[in-house]
């Protein structure tokens, strides 16, 4: 199973962003992007791809203490930007710090878990907002229409882990699901 460690921001703050992306969606070319929703919002910590059945119970547990030891934070949506031509992303402010800790954290519960992480890379908090289709196509003013954005500020209190179901292959505009497998209070 395809699996990931998250922070899932509640509705009110999701409900903000959606309102702005409405914005997004207006822009010329936006039909060119695959958009994503609030369901699909979340900030990953770690990504653990293809996990066999018989590593999950000792990830669990790994992330459990992880969470055990890290402190609850605040955090909101603001601003955006892009990866390159392909990705338009929402961010994150807030005691970011916090955030990297839990994000190194899950990380090391992977690793610890026996899970290949690859290379470890720095943390960039965001949100995917969308993904280019196809073709050549300037992200810049859909970043920049996030520029401004500062959506309410929560207290992050859990860390999920999060199965990925891949989109139906073959169906057009299917896209994955995300479900939580498990969550725990951030008790540092």
């Amino acid at each position: 199973m395809r699996l990931f460690a998250a922070v899932l921001p509640p509705a009110h703050p999701l409900g903000q962003l959606a309102e702005r992306m409405g914005r997004l969606r207006e822009l010329p070319d936006a039909d060119r992007l695959r958009w994503t929703g609030p369901d699909d919002w979340h900030f990953t910590l770690a990504f653990y791809g293809e996990v066999p059945e018989e590593a999950l119970p000792e990830l669990q547990e790994r992330l459990g203490r992880a969470a055990h030891r890290c402190a609850a934070y605040e955090l909101r949506i603001a601003g955006g930007g892009r990866f390159g031509d392909r990705v338009v992303w929402a961010g994150a402010d807030g005691d970011r710090p916090a955030m990297r800790r839990l994000a190194d954290a899950a990380e090391a519960a992977g690793r610890r878990a026996g899970l290949p992480m690859g290379e470890h890379r720095p943390y960039t908090p965001h949100l995917t907002l969308a993904r280019k289709r196809t073709g050549r196509l300037d992200l810049v003013p859909y970043a920049a229409a996030l520029a401004g954005f500062s959506g309410s500020a929560w207290t992050v209190t859990e860390l999920a882990l999060m199965r990925s179901h891949p989109p139906a292959p073959g169906v057009p505009g299917s896209r994955p699901r995300y479900e939580p497998l498990a969550r725990w209070r951030l008790e540092g």
